[in-house]
């Protein structure tokens, strides 16, 4: 057992919580299986008061919680191809993440979690707003889950990555962009709960439903997950770092403070095929359901 605990502040009772007492490059394994913990509980944790970590020492970090992705399309840190940096200037034509998704869900296995800290800020603005997508699942009438997890969603790339990174260097020509097929309502393997898995930027349709029947319902299910009661909004400081779990939580990086700059960096972990587990009974694992939910997050008709 270690001598110094981590303290877990929740944010909202939702999702997001606030850890401190944490050095995260001296986490000792008690003080990393409490942040482990922290990151299943609240979906995304938020640590502040650190020092800027160097590329070796971030990716030692997020090599704890398991082997590394590397991004398909992204510049990467020269010599570390797992660090992706994040860079935003005056003369950027795009911001990363300035919009909601969950990161590089187009992948066959997506990244289960991502490490960001950010080392150069604006003056204001560069929020990241975070929304729990499990929330948006258990929130939904009990016909609608069972719709959902009887579907399957594509998750395409090529309309997001092919001439984004052109001006950052990258040469696009003739590369693969991956995409894949994975099913709307997910599993978590370490909770066991179910999260909605489908997002604005990859989600290109529901695969057993019309074009038309697939427009409107995922244009239904982005609304429904980008409710406010569902987010935590995470002002940064220098040398902070958010780390998500990309299995239940989407984010929105806010591109608010042009022409300002905003620089850091991120690794993202290697996670598991999303799957759906039909066999999973969450009134007895005493998951969260629609009928439990508080009267005013249920389903209504404002959408």
């Amino acid at each position: 057992m270690s001598d110094r605990m981590l303290t877990v502040v929740p944010v909202t009772p939702t999702i997001g919580a606030e850890v401190s007492g944490a050095d995260l490059v001296n986490l000792d394994d008690a003080q990393f299986e409490q942040l482990h913990e922290a990151l299943i509980a609240h979906q995304v944790i938020f640590i502040r008061d650190q020092p800027a970590l160097s590329p070796i020492q971030q990716i030692a970090l997020g090599r704890r919680f398991g082997p590394l992705h590397e991004h398909p399309a992204a510049p990467h840190l020269d010599g570390f191809p797992e660090l992706f940096v994040i860079h935003t200037t005056r003369e950027s034509r795009i911001a990363n993440g300035n919009g909601w998704h969950t990161d590089v869900s187009c992948d066959e296995r997506p990244p289960l979690a991502t490490l960001l800290q950010l080392h150069v800020l604006p003056a204001s603005g560069g929020d990241t707003l975070f929304a729990s997508t499990y929330a948006a699942y258990e929130t939904l009438s009990e016909p609608l889950q069972k719709l959902l997890c009887t579907l399957t969603a594509t998750h395409a790339s090529e309309h997001i990555y092919r001439g984004r990174y052109a001006d950052r260097g990258v040469d696009d020509d003739g590369r693969g962009y991956p995409s894949s097929v994975h099913p709307v309502i997910r599993t978590h393997p370490d909770s066991g709960r179910r999260a909605l898995y489908v997002n604005r930027a990859f989600t290109t349709k529901i695969n057993e439903l019309t074009s038309h029947e697939s427009d409107a319902l995922l244009k239904f299910l982005y609304a429904h997950i980008e409710r406010p009661e569902f987010q935590v909004r995470f002002a940064w400081t220098k040398n902070a770092m958010a780390i998500w779990d990309n299995r239940c939580t989407q984010h929105f990086a806010l591109w608010d403070y042009w022409p300002s700059e905003r620089k850091g960096h991120r690794v993202t972990v290697q996670g598991e095929r999303p799957y759906y587990d039909p066999g999973f009974d969450a009134e007895s694992d005493s998951v969260r359901s629609v009928t439990s939910a508080p009267s005013h997050l249920r389903p209504n008709d404002s959408l």
